[in-house]
């Protein structure tokens, strides 16, 4: 069904509507909420129109700040281990592209995310494009609009204020203590501290609080040409008005699946670390896509069997993998945030790179022969699967297609398990652990929905 206006000599009128009731919950009860990324903002919001004061505690600096300290990951190669591509004001998503695409939520929930980051200043077009896009260069001040939007209403924001430990009385949680020795209470703690705080998830192993480890994904980013990547997909045509060509590929091997993930058309790779002695790459794309290169995760399943040797560490096991992969990335290159890189005929013929074609990867690549220093697994996977991608996508492999490593993030190597009624900790009462880092959520649509869940669950418990 197709619903139209019609307006003629007057004004179309102004869509923007935000799907939350705003409130003073200035002298409310607080709520704590670990974390400024999308399942923390979200939840504030939802708390807010119920009544409850959000108390966000946020590790990493505020969105201006922020932009200063990913610059200088680029520049000086700097990494402030609190303030980078994953931590800070908005979350992973705020400097690595704002898709909102998602097949986890349904029609009404996605309804919800995309008005409101419309409301806060996303453009128009993410409330029909099929698969809507607000871009790096915009999202950090739609951000910025919503962090106004909360304290208008009375919510506490504190940044720079990392999570240590949790205040648990009895089985329940009263609050947490933060490494600068502020201590926060509330009525309940949703924990939204994303994928990448290995910390909490340490926290959780230290004082045995039952964690679980989980499935991930890990490989390397392929980059191409962006006018190859339109070549192949739009069949030689060369019309102009056409926007940057995307793909998405998937196969099923012997070996589990292998997936391109976060497709950047237009785009840029950028450096994700979180700490100076790791190499992390992710991709994003500004609103227009309008980058000279194309780059897409190419990733293959972690699961159990690949972490024999982990095994001492528990429920950690696949996080001492990803970090190991970073830290291996870092030493084969040790010059800062320098990345490993491979052309991928080079991957496939099992032969070190001779020279590297141009990439968007800012603070540069060295060569490095990848096909001997990943997980040998991975590299089989990887191998087998790129060959099957060219059947897909002929031009796939090409002199042009570079490989940079390591992509590790794609998603949490942890889940922190929940009541799957109340949302709760499944030993911790009023502890609501929350959106990527909980291992329940994926992306930023996904993990603002759980935000709102969360919530929800905290306004009607018992």
């Amino acid at each position: 069904h197709v619903h139209a206006g019609v307006y003629i000599d007057e004004p179309t009128p102004d869509r923007r509507r935000c799907p939350f009731v705003p409130g003073n919950v200035s002298q409310a009860p607080p709520v704590i909420i670990a974390g400024a990324g999308p399942a923390g903002l979200f939840a504030a919001l939802q708390l807010i129109e119920k009544g409850y004061k959000p108390v966000i505690i946020e590790r990493g600096s505020e969105v201006k700040q922020r932009k200063r300290d990913v610059a200088a990951i680029s520049t000086r190669h700097e990494v402030k281990p609190d303030s980078n591509y994953c931590f800070g004001e908005g979350g992973a998503g705020t400097f690595s592209d704002g898709k909102l695409y998602t097949r986890s939520l349904k029609k009404e929930e996605f309804k919800i995310i995309t008005e409101t980051f419309y409301y806060f200043g996303a453009d128009e077009s993410v409330l029909y494009d099929s698969h809507p896009h607000i871009g790096t260069d915009r999202l950090p001040g739609v951000i910025l609009n919503i962090r106004r939007y909360i304290r208008d209403c009375g919510g506490d924001i504190f940044f720079n204020t990392r999570v240590c430990d949790f205040i648990i009385e009895n089985g329940r949680i009263k609050g947490v203590r933060c490494a600068g020795g502020e201590v926060f209470y509330g009525e309940a703690v949703v924990l939204a501290t994303g994928h990448s705080a290995r910390d909490i998830y340490e926290l959780f192993f230290r004082k045995k609080i039952l964690i679980e480890q989980k499935d991930f994904a890990a490989g390397v980013r392929v980059e191409h040409p962006q006018a190859l990547i339109n070549e192949i997909r739009y069949h030689g045509n060369k019309n102009k008005d056409l926007p940057a060509a995307s793909y998405s590929l998937a196969v099923q091997i012997s070996r589990g699946p292998v997936y391109s993930f976060c497709m950047c058309p237009g785009g840029f790779i950028i450096p994700s670390a979180t700490h100076a002695d790791e190499i992390v790459v992710n991709g994003m794309s500004p609103f227009r896509r309008n980058s000279p290169y194309a780059n897409a995760a190419i990733v293959t399943q972690v699961n159990g069997s690949h972490l024999e040797e982990y095994r001492r560490h528990g429920s950690l096991a696949g996080m001492y993998f990803q970090r190991d992969m970073e830290q291996k990335a870092f030493a084969l290159v040790r010059k800062g945030q320098k990345a490993p890189a491979q052309r991928l005929i080079d991957f496939l013929a099992n032969r070190e790179s001779s020279s590297l074609p141009p990439v968007s990867y800012f603070p540069g690549v060295e060569s490095v022969p990848l096909h001997q220093e990943l997980p040998s697994f991975m590299v089989a996977a990887l191998q087998e699967a790129f060959r099957l991608f060219e059947k897909k996508m002929k031009g796939f492999i090409s002199r042009e297609a570079l490989l940079v490593g390591v992509e590790t993030r794609t998603s949490s190597p942890v889940r922190i398990p929940r009541d799957p009624v109340t949302l709760e900790h499944v030993q911790i009462k009023g502890l609501y652990p929350c959106g990527e880092g909980s291992g329940y959520a994926g992306g930023i649509a996904s993990s603002a929905m759980d935000g709102i869940r969360c919530a929800r669950k905290i306004i009607t418990r018992e």
